[in-house]
């Protein structure tokens, strides 16, 4: 997990609370957007980050079917 991807969420939570509070509409929905921006980048960069890991496991599987 990103710790920048965890922290543009939070900032994005924060902007699209005070847009709700202030009722500025516009800086509500730029929040929202952030938010979910940040939280799509950081299940993609999880996901990636499992491929790798899945990658790397098979080639470690074959490297030691090999080295046999």
């Amino acid at each position: 997990m990103s710790t920048e991807e965890k922290f543009n969420q939070a900032a994005g939570s924060v902007k699209e609370g005070v847009g709700k509070l202030i009722g500025d509409k516009e800086l509500e929905s730029e929040g929202a957007a952030e938010k979910v921006a940040s939280k799509v980048k950081e299940v993609a960069e999880d996901a990636k980050d499992a491929i790798e890991g899945a990658v790397e496991g098979v080639k470690n599987m074959l490297h030691k079917d090999d080295a046999k």
